[in-house]
């Protein structure tokens, strides 16, 4: 199992990948940038070097590596200067992820405020095919980093909250560089029950039959403090919140799944910090869920 959280790049890039070795992670996830800033300073070549060579030098492979989209874009909005920033702001990342040779960015859908879901949808295809066009010269630099669109939790205005609502978003992109980033905490958020077997099996179907499980890259792997179906996206501990122990034992023991990352967004309080919802999860591995 891939197994890691969302880390710190505080020191330097290449610093993350020390945070993450120091807590047992086969797994992480960064932000490349300040993700509530729109300005940024370029990657160095010399950054992307150091960074490239340790991670190459470390237990955790490249396509373990993630990184998140800043907070401030939003894809989905209707034609205005934030759109149009939101649009440059993913194609900066893209080339970002080149540099570091990550081949995976996962990006919230964003909100359609109040234009309607199907303004929203056709303005998120659009910002996402034109943002990989303006860039895609430099996806030759290696493997092409993969979009990876992140379900939200059913927010008001928000995009994505519904497996059926993504797949209309894949048919509209048509293209294998976009991947899906499926999140316990929205997913529950939003309605799917994922603290039984039962909703375990009908929501990862529902991937497969309406999106394609070869879709799925990434798992962010969060419990809720937020009732089912109450569109409140609280992440919590893993096994402490309204999915509980039951759910995330049996999700985290479906070997399907294993081949994929699984990136934790906790909070970090006296309840644990990271390394231990890293232990516990690893404890759940191979439990009898009967």
């Amino acid at each position: 199992m891939k197994l890691g959280v969302h880390v710190s790049i505080s020191g330097g890039l290449s610093k993350s990948i020390d945070n993450a070795s120091n807590i047992g992670c086969s797994a992480f996830q960064i932000f490349t940038r300040s993700p509530r800033q729109w300005k940024t300073k370029d990657i160095q070549i010399d950054e992307s070097t150091l960074f490239i060579n340790k991670l190459k030098k470390s237990s955790i492979n490249f396509d373990s590596v993630v990184v998140h989209m800043p907070y401030l874009p939003n894809l989905s909005a209707p034609e205005s200067e934030m759109y149009q920033k939101s649009i440059k702001a993913l194609g900066e990342e893209i080339t970002r992820c080149n540099l570091l040779q990550i081949p995976q960015l996962v990006i919230h859908l964003g909100s359609h405020l109040g234009q309607g879901a199907k303004s929203g949808i056709s303005q998120l295809i659009h910002a996402c095919k034109t943002a990989l066009n303006n860039y895609s010269d430099l996806n030759s630099i290696h493997n092409a980093t993969k979009i990876l669109l992140e379900n939200s939790a059913g927010q008001k205005n928000s995009i994505g909250s519904s497996i059926e609502e993504i797949a209309t978003i894949f048919d509209g992109l048509n293209s294998d560089d976009f991947g899906l980033c499926l999140d316990t905490c929205h997913a529950f958020a939003a309605g799917y029950d994922l603290s039984s077997d039962k909703g375990n099996f009908e929501l990862f179907d529902l991937v497969s039959n309406r999106i394609g499980i070869n879709k799925l890259k990434v798992i962010h792997l969060n419990d809720s403090k937020g009732e089912l179906n109450s569109n409140r996206d609280r992440h919590y501990h893993i096994g402490l919140g309204k999915i509980g122990e039951k759910g995330f034992t049996f999700l985290i023991n479906n070997i399907k799944l294993h081949h994929i990352p699984f990136i934790m967004e906790t909070p970090i309080d006296e309840i644990r910090n990271d390394n231990g919802n890293i232990i516990y999860v690893k404890n759940l591995l191979n439990k009898n869920t009967r």
